[in-house]
């Protein structure tokens, strides 16, 4: 049975105007990042406008229980592929399989657009979230170096779809 019957899953729709409120969650689900990754989250750098104008070049995704946002991820369409970001559950929720259906709706709109996969980028030290995406059928493709860093940081990540 899925525990998650309350919550839906639902494109970003045009008219979205609680850009605040998804700031919010984001910040709350990546808080657990701080003090832990190197460099902070880019989630720092973050603002409502920002949101806004990613979501024009972007096809995002909501989580939403009782007409609160709970879970949101984007994704950019590129040649082949989309490339996911900013994948946030609340953090009650996560480990519940909201990260999971939000996913699940970027796979689906990759095949219904014809694209061979998606790709992520998960920090070095977030070895739970590795697992993760791995359970969802990503696998590790290169290792890279934020700018200023002479060690990787992130590791990408790549699902090819069937």
């Amino acid at each position: 049975m899925d525990q998650n019957v309350g919550i839906s899953i639902t494109g970003l729709p045009a008219d979205f105007d609680r850009w605040d409120d998804l700031l919010a969650l984001i910040r709350r689900a990546f808080a657990y990042m701080d003090g832990v990754i190197d460099p902070p989250s880019s989630a720092h750098l973050l603002t409502a406008e920002a949101l806004a104008a990613k979501a024009k070049r972007e096809t995002g995704f909501l989580a939403v229980e009782n007409g609160r946002i709970v879970g949101c991820v984007f994704a950019l369409e590129r040649s082949r592929d989309f490339y996911v970001g900013k994948l946030a559950v609340e953090p009650r929720l996560q480990g519940q399989g909201v990260g999971t259906r939000l996913m699940r709706a970027v796979e689906d709109l990759a095949r219904e657009r014809g694209m061979d996969a998606i790709e992520l980028q998960t920090r070095i030290e977030l070895t739970a979230n590795h697992a993760a995406f791995a359970r969802l059928g990503f696998r590790e493709t290169e290792r890279t170096a934020h700018a200023g860093y002479d060690r990787p940081t992130s590791i990408t990540m790549r699902k090819v779809l069937s």
